[in-house]
């Protein structure tokens, strides 16, 4: 058991000097939103000057929602991605042959609201589970993620799956410490928590985020270090469905 702090993911990211403020302050993987509908939606311009200025640094992260595989395979040999977050209605039949196709290690993202999400997400055996809140509020039913909500964190002292776990939703530097310390995650994910607006960070908000989480201790492993995709990609967490 590791006594380190868990690893960080910040998502939304939309600007190089925000993905540059992140990695100098210790982040694990940077989240680029490639779904049309997000208010964090990246260009693939700036997520080209990002990979190219970090790719060596962090982990990079494509987050999609229902795409076509296509889509998926391109933008990752055109960035270099690393990983990619899965954040709709895939399978895992589709999660592995993402996996397959472009090398990259699989977060499957799972909106939770009950027991019965937990174990929905064991169906999936890919390399990362990121659990994240499903909206309750009005209007927002169709939102994936960056809502802003958190969802009850002692749900997850019934989770059984051993894939390892990156906690989302709502997360900010007033809570995240609360968070790890009830849950032990791998990892945490911040997306709202630390901006101005959608898309943008708050330079306070994100060394505050980094702060809380430097406090804590998890019962994460330690992480591998960021690499580049190929056909020979990382060992999964089990095999695929």
């Amino acid at each position: 058991m590791s006594s380190a702090p868990a690893q960080v993911k910040i998502c939304g990211l939309t600007r190089l000097e925000d993905a540059e403020l992140a990695v100098e302050l210790g982040a694990w993987a940077l989240g680029m939103v490639f779904f049309a509908e997000s208010p964090r939606r990246c260009s693939l311009a700036e997520a080209e000057r990002i990979a190219a200025s970090l790719r060596r640094r962090a982990e990079l992260c494509g987050v999609f929602v229902n795409p076509h595989m296509e889509e998926i395979v391109a933008v990752s040999e055109r960035l270099g991605l690393t990983m990619l977050q899965l954040h709709g209605d895939e399978g895992p039949s589709f999660c592995s042959e993402a996996a397959r196709r472009t090398g990259a290690r699989v977060i499957k993202a799972i909106q939770v609201s009950g027991v019965g999400d937990l174990r929905d997400a064991e169906r999936y055996h890919v390399d990362f589970h990121l659990l994240d809140a499903r909206s309750q509020a009005a209007g927002h039913e169709h939102l994936r993620g960056g809502t802003g909500e958190t969802f009850d964190w002692s749900l997850l002292s019934q989770r059984r799956s051993k894939v390892p776990l990156i906690l989302s939703g709502g997360l900010d530097p007033d809570n995240v410490s609360a968070a790890i310390e009830l849950v032990k995650p791998y990892a945490v994910d911040s997306a709202s928590g630390t901006e101005l607006a959608p898309g943008r960070k708050d330079p306070d908000r994100l060394r505050a985020f980094f702060d809380a989480v430097g406090g804590t201790s998890s019962a994460a492993p330690q992480p591998s270090p960021a690499t580049e995709p190929s056909a020979e990609r990382p060992p999964s967490v089990g095999s695929p469905a």
